[in-house]
């Protein structure tokens, strides 16, 4: 598929190891330099203000979207291609959503958690079919892996939803897995399943 914006969520902190940084930097430039905008929650701090950085550096577009509560803080991103205000949180997350042709889960919190949960969650009901992939830096996503393993492995989960996600551990072969995804369809009739005893 054409991807045009990647929403990317991630720590509004730097993290404990330099390389989270440096792969934020490297995805921020691999998307400037592929056209990709850079769709994201419009900080100057952690691993938002590098990428963002990264990004306008090689001359691609950064595009914010941030709550008045945050800009207020005054940690909103001053040299954004573009920022997106938003009354609250949500309307935040639907805006990214509605922006981003994909998206990316770097390492972060529990912000980047709740994010990307959301847009998997739309996937598995079938409100959206952009791909998502976790930038599996340094293992970082490792135990999330064993998660929804284990939740697969526990009926909670159909194999065909746990194999829409993808994960990678670096940029670059991430975003060519993202260009290159194709969804596993469910049939429909699991949604008929919420209703019986062989729910997910």
């Amino acid at each position: 598929m054409k991807i045009k914006s990647i929403g990317v969520f991630c720590g509004s902190s730097v993290g404990a190891k330099p390389i989270y940084s440096q792969k934020a930097k490297e995805l921020g430039e691999l998307m400037a330099s592929q056209n990709i905008d850079l769709i994201y929650g419009g900080g100057n701090v952690g691993l938002m203000g590098v990428i963002a950085d990264a990004t306008l550096s090689k001359k691609g577009n950064a595009i914010g979207v941030m709550p008045t509560a945050l800009l207020e803080k005054e940690v909103g991103h001053e040299s954004l291609t573009k920022m997106h205000i938003t009354e609250n949180m949500s309307d935040r997350k639907n805006l990214i959503t509605d922006l981003s042709d994909a998206f990316i889960a770097m390492p972060g919190g529990f912000g980047t958690l709740d994010e990307v949960m959301e847009v998997l969650t739309h996937f598995q009901l079938g409100f959206s079919e952009k791909p998502v992939g976790f930038l599996n830096v340094d293992g970082f996503y490792d135990s999330v892996i064993t998660l929804f393993d284990q939740i697969l492995d526990e009926k909670f989960m159909k194999a065909e939803h746990r194999n829409n996600v993808i994960f990678e551990s670096e940029p670059d072969v991430l975003l060519k897995a993202l260009h290159e995804f194709k969804p596993h369809n469910v049939d429909s009739k699991w949604i008929k399943d919420l209703k019986n005893k062989n729910t997910y």
